[in-house]
């Protein structure tokens, strides 16, 4: 599934501006990471929320700040403006906030939208938009229709279809609480209305907040029309408050994300365990096999396999691959070569195309050239090794010496036997031979031979044994 394009055009003629809220300080979450930064599928929750607002706006959208507003800034950086609410006086109090950075603003309309709601599609906040100017409506607003309230707030609708209010749980009456279309706390407001609006709005009087919910009221009371888009897929509405809510979250992503690889082409043989973050790429007819995490900016090209039970993390993997229960975190495979089991590919690391890691190799900030083959329970650290190089089982890079980390160069075609340690910085030359268990402390010449501890060179290839 491709990453959302956040400079594509909004398809609508007249401006439109986002304003999406951010200030709350989420303490359902019980946690010191400011709620709209908790994690979902690779991303912070406003990432969500900011993607879909530029791609159904084209424009730069207004953040508002509270808690931990440093925080929340930092990670968007100056891919929005940022207005804080330094009192969390309710939701029409937040956007009564960003009236002063509007007020010079061309937008027709503008789309309130959450940070916490990281599941809303931009087709849908463009469909919101695109029902109010059809109706030439004050506002119109996301519902959703489901038999469990959950406490939110019950769309009234007249024998019309417009919107007539929004009532809170708490002061339904006993035919209101049969009401099963719920507010989904999206909205499109027509600018030129809004601003006077927001000053009418009176304070909660239980909370003592200014509730956005009651523009419905002012624009009846306008003689304005209210409408409502129900959400065709529910799982849009799902607002996160605890880590309860964030788990039903993920769940839904990740069912939308693999629905999208597996209709561009992707074998996901069980979707229920498959974890696939929001920005990664995978090419056609790979499949990926149970208990796998493709996470962050991983890319994968075609008629690859990946897992079972494998983990990949801002990887690159070509075509033709073959990853078989291990882990590569910020590393390279290139075309046509396979890792695994039980292999872990650190930062740096790069398997080139053809080449073969075994079971339980490690490789970090290495090449592995092309066609090399690396034998089970070898490791690679700060190494540069050459194509068609056999590297025996049990063999390491003894790269760091107390104090630095430091290279160790390995020639084509060499043949590295089983349980050699060779301590960097050493080079090894092309076509070169050292013998099971040897100790290399010095470079080896190419077209030689070295054995024992410390190794040393005993002949030149195409000698007789002594």
């Amino acid at each position: 599934m491709p990453s959302h394009d956040l400079d594509a055009p909004s398809s609508h003629t007249q401006p439109v501006r986002a304003i999406v809220l951010a200030a709350g300080k989420g303490t359902r979450m019980k946690s010191g990471l400011p709620k709209v930064l908790h994690p979902l599928r690779g991303l912070p929750l406003i990432e969500h929320a900011l993607r879909a607002a530029i791609r159904a706006t084209g424009q730069k959208p207004i953040v508002i700040v509270g808690h931990d507003s440093a925080a929340v800034q930092a990670a968007i950086g100056d891919r929005a403006d940022f207005v804080l609410q330094a009192e969390q006086l309710g939701t029409g109090h937040a956007v009564m906030m960003a009236e002063a950075a509007m007020r010079d603003d061309p937008s027709a309309h503008v789309i309130v939208t959450a940070a916490d709601m990281p599941l809303v599609r931009p087709e849908t906040l463009q469909s919101l938009v695109d029902e109010c100017k059809q109706h030439g409506a004050a506002l119109s607003l996301l519902s959703v229709v489901v038999n469990d309230p959950r406490g939110f707030g019950r769309v009234a609708r007249d024998a019309s279809g417009n919107v007539t209010a929004i009532v809170e749980q708490v002061a339904c009456t006993p035919e209101q609480l049969k009401i099963t279309e719920l507010n989904g706390a999206i909205y499109c407001i027509d600018a030129a209305w809004l601003w006077d609006a927001l000053r009418r709005i009176k304070p909660n009087p239980r909370k003592g907040e200014y509730f956005l919910t009651d523009l419905v009221e002012i624009a009846v009371a306008d003689g304005r029309t209210a409408r409502a888009i129900v959400a065709g897929d529910i799982d849009e509405c799902i607002g996160i408050n605890t880590r309860v809510d964030l788990a039903d979250a993920d769940a839904a992503l990740r069912r939308r994300i693999n629905r999208a690889h597996m209709l561009n082409g992707v074998s996901i043989v069980d979707p229920a365990a498959t974890y696939i973050d929001l920005d990664v790429t995978i090419g056609e007819d790979t499949v990926i096999l149970p208990n796998t995490h493709v996470l962050g900016r991983s890319r994968i090209g075609a008629n690859s396999a990946i897992g079972p039970n494998s983990l990949l993390r801002n990887a690159t993997i070509g075509a033709g691959c073959e990853i078989r229960q291990s882990v590569i975190e910020d590393a390279r495979v290139d075309d046509g070569a396979d890792v695994g089991p039980f292999s872990h590919l650190r930062s740096g690391a790069h398997v080139c195309a053809g080449a073969h890691v075994g079971n339980f190799g490690e490789i970090k900030k290495s090449t592995l050239g092309p066609n090399s083959k690396m034998g089970h329970f070898s490791y690679l650290g700060d190494a540069t090794v050459g194509e068609n190089v056999n590297i025996g089982a049990g063999a390491i890079t003894c790269n760091y010496d107390g104090v630095r980390k430091n290279p160790t160069t390995i020639g084509d075609g060499a043949f590295i036997g089983s349980d050699t340690l060779l301590v960097a910085p050493v080079e090894i030359g092309a076509n070169a031979t050292t013998g099971a268990g040897a100790v290399v402390t010095k470079n080896v010449p190419p077209d030689t031979v070295a054995v024992g501890l410390p190794a040393r060179v005993i002949r030149r290839k195409g000698q007789n044994k002594p």
